[in-house]
């Protein structure tokens, strides 16, 4: 929520909801509280799976019930494996912050998300990279077509739930993981819409 869609979502949901913000960037994280006071910010290293379950926790003695939970964090090395610059120590970074620690936030939030007096929503923000993948970048790929499994399977096993699982497929959006790459990119503006709608509707797999 500190920076591209999440933070364009955070502007158009501030006002009329209580949101909780999970973030690596403390600054970002303390310039948010102060521009919405209604916010709820949580400082996380997505990459420490220590820190992702004590946050999930804290979350969960903090707010009992969750309506909605928006997986959206993520992170793209783009080198080659082949590349003098590849970085051995990044593709365990890159699969942690883009897959695993989601798989935690909801499996540890399930105990919130779970009433059978009302629906509550798991979204996961994919990319079409999920589904059509390029040269680089292939960890970010993986784990987003990863993402696209997860979310299918979650949507079975939860079907007998509350919980509805849905997915936001998005193509190029024009934030600072996009800087200097595609043309004729999305705004976050228009992407932020778009999700809202899908979200609303209950679309199970939007492409945007």
């Amino acid at each position: 929520g500190t920076s591209g869609i999440g933070r364009k979502l955070v502007e158009k949901l501030a006002a009329d909801n209580l949101l909780i913000i999970i973030g690596g960037n403390k600054s970002k994280l303390n310039d948010l509280s102060h521009q919405y006071p209604n916010l709820q910010v949580y400082h996380c290293d997505l990459s420490s799976l220590s820190e992702v379950e004590q946050v999930a926790d804290q979350v969960l003695r903090d707010h009992p019930k969750i309506d909605i939970l928006i997986n959206n964090a993520a992170v793209q090395f783009t080198p080659k494996f082949l590349d003098d610059d590849f970085r051995f120590e990044s593709i365990l970074h890159e699969i942690t912050v883009n897959f695993t620690s989601i798989c935690y936030f909801i499996y540890l939030l399930l105990p919130a998300l779970s009433d059978d007096h009302r629906r509550s929503i798991i979204l996961n923000i994919n990319s079409g990279l999920a589904l059509a993948p390029k040269a680089s970048s292939a960890i970010y790929c993986a784990t987003k077509g990863g993402l696209n499994i997860l979310s299918q399977s979650l949507r079975y096993q939860f079907e007998d739930t509350n919980i509805r699982v849905l997915q936001a497929i998005l193509a190029l959006v024009d934030t600072e993981m996009t800087t200097g790459r595609g043309k004729s990119k999305m705004s976050t503006e228009i992407a932020a819409c778009l999700i809202l709608h899908g979200i609303k509707n209950e679309i199970s797999d939007h492409f945007i």
